[in-house]
């Protein structure tokens, strides 16, 4: 009882993918690993929460590195005349030390993707809003959107109280459980006055078959 598992992790086989994609031998893996951390903080980093990232992508081939980015916010990435992308590239390029393509996708409907909710939540936190109203207005607008279910959990030191707690909200159906279930799933933290606040989303959407 009580042993959860990451609903991303647990459907690798059915339908989702691994971030990173390559293979290596025993003696570069530890390299390429740490080549993949340092592009991923690179690009948080650099971009952070105003570009609305949801997903850094790579797949590395022995001549070429792809590296995907998938925003809300596609101008603010790419910058004006394409400065932006052109500044990235240059950067990554300087850690893999090899050819690099950056490829940068536009999110049509961020209110169904679990990241960008909770980042969205965690800047609310940050500004002392309501935690009630935040999470109910979060999951009110992903139902909007098309999701078939979602649920909220947020913990530590809610309102400012002096003891810590959990609390959740729940639209909709979300059965963590059916593997063939396509459930985005997100955790971020949100650094308010009182300490930080974990903000987990769950989102349902639909069967793959």
């Amino acid at each position: 009882m009580g042993q959860k598992v990451n609903p991303i992790s647990m459907r690798l086989q059915t339908n989702k993918d691994w971030s990173s994609k390559w293979f290596s031998s025993k003696k570069e893996y530890a390299k390429f690993l740490k080549d993949d951390l340092l592009v991923r903080r690179l690009i948080n980093t650099k971009l952070g929460s105003r570009a609305a990232i949801n997903r850094v992508e790579i797949n590395r081939t022995p001549n070429l590195v792809t590296v995907t980015i998938s925003t809300a916010k596609a101008g603010v990435v790419i910058g004006r005349g394409g400065t932006g992308a052109t500044e990235l590239k240059e950067a990554i390029e300087k850690i893999y030390l090899t050819p690099t393509r950056v490829n940068i996708e536009e999110i049509k409907k961020p209110d169904l993707y679990a990241k960008l909710v909770a980042e969205n939540i965690a800047h609310q936190l940050e500004k002392r809003m309501n935690f009630r109203r935040a999470i109910k207005s979060a999951s009110a607008n992903t139902m909007r959107a098309g999701a078939l279910g979602v649920r909220v959990e947020v913990a530590g030191r809610l309102n400012g109280a002096e003891m810590s707690r959990r609390e959740k909200e729940v639209a909709g159906s979300v059965p963590l459980h059916t593997i063939r279930a396509n459930i985005d799933f997100a955790e971020v933290d949100a650094k308010t006055v009182a300490g930080l606040i974990g903000v987990k989303v769950w989102i349902y959407k639909g069967e793959v078959i």
